[in-house]
C-alpha cells in the first residue's frame, strides 16, 4: 500500500509511443450544456489555465464526459499548452507505467473512464504517483469517470482522498430540446444542414440517448455524400428505415 504522503518517486519504465487521437469536432464551442454550464465553465477554465487544478466530471452513459475532455484538450493545445488525453478504458492489460511515463509534464492531462482503474492495484499505484508529480509540477488534471470518485472502490484509500480535493461535478443529461441542438451542432461540424423537423423525427423514432443518436449521424453523413441528398424526413426514413424502432 501507497503510504499517505507527498512522495512522488515510482520506478522508472519505458514511455510507450501512444497514438492517441480525439476527434476533431470535439470543442467546447460545441458543447450543448443544458444543465450543465457548471460543469463547461470549469473544463473551459482548466483550458486555459487557471480555476481548479482538479476536476472531476462523472455520470452514467453518453452525457458529454469524452467531448468535454477532448474539448479541453484541444482547446488547451491552440493556446499554447501541453495537453494530454487519455481514454483509460483503451490501455486495460497494458502496462500502467509506461502509459503513464511522463504524462506529469502536460499543463493539461484528461484522464477519461477513470472506473477502469478501480480494483487494480497496480494501475492506482501508478496513478497515484502521477497525480502527485502533475500537482508538484503545476499541472491541471481533467478526469472523468462513471460515478463519484468516493463510489469507485478504490484499492488505495490515499487515491480516494486525493480526488476529493478539487471540484467534482456531475454531468446530467439532456432533455429533447438539448440533443436536438447537440445533433445540430454536429451536424454543422461535419457541413450538414439538419433541419428542426428532420432532427425531431430523428428524436422520436430511433435511438434516444445522445450516443446512439450521433452514430445514426454519422451513417447520415456518409449516406449524403454519396448520395448529394439533403438530410429530409424522406431520406432519413430510406437511409434508417431498418433501424427504426
Amino acid at each position: 500500500m501507497v503510504a499517505d504522503s507527498d512522495n512522488t518517486s515510482a520506478p522508472p519504465v519505458q514511455q510507450l509511443a501512444l497514438d492517441i487521437r480525439w476527434t476533431d469536432i470535439a470543442s467546447l464551442d460545441s458543447f450543448v450544456a443544458g444543465a450543465n454550464q457548471q460543469a463547461l465553465d470549469a473544463v473551459r477554465r482548466a483550458a486555459m489555465g487557471f480555476g481548479d487544478r482538479l476536476l472531476f466530471l462523472y455520470g452514467q452513459g453518453p452525457v458529454g464526459k469524452s467531448h468535454l475532455l477532448q474539448a479541453a484538450c484541444r482547446e488547451a493545445g491552440e493556446r499554447g499548452f501541453k495537453a494530454a488525453y487519455l481514454p483509460l478504458n483503451e490501455f486495460q492489460g497494458m502496462p500502467p507505467g509506461s502509459v503513464l511515463a511522463g504524462m506529469e509534464s502536460m499543463d493539461l492531462l484528461a484522464l477519461d473512464d477513470l472506473q477502469v482503474l478501480a480494483g487494480e492495484a497496480d494501475w492506482e499505484e501508478h496513478f497515484f504517483y502521477l497525480f502527485n508529480r502533475t500537482r508538484a509540477s503545476g499541472g491541471h488534471m481533467i478526469l472523468s469517470a462513471d460515478r463519484r470518485p468516493v463510489d469507485l472502490s478504490l484499492v488505495l484509500p490515499d487515491l480516494a482522498s486525493r480526488l476529493q480535493w478539487g471540484l467534482t461535478l456531475r454531468l446530467e443529461p439532456l432533455d429533447d430540446v438539448g440533443k436536438l441542438q447537440g445533433l445540430q451542432a454536429r451536424a454543422a461540424a461535419r457541413g450538414l444542414e439538419l433541419p428542426d423537423d428532420t432532427g425531431r423525427f430523428l428524436l422520436s423514432r430511433y435511438a434516444r440517448d445522445l450516443g446512439g443518436l450521433f452514430q445514426l449521424l454519422d451513417r447520415l453523413d456518409g449516406a449524403s455524400l454519396a448520395a448529394q441528398r439533403r438530410l429530409t424526413i424522406p431520406f432519413v426514413r430510406q437511409v434508417l428505415g431498418g433501424d427504426e424502432g
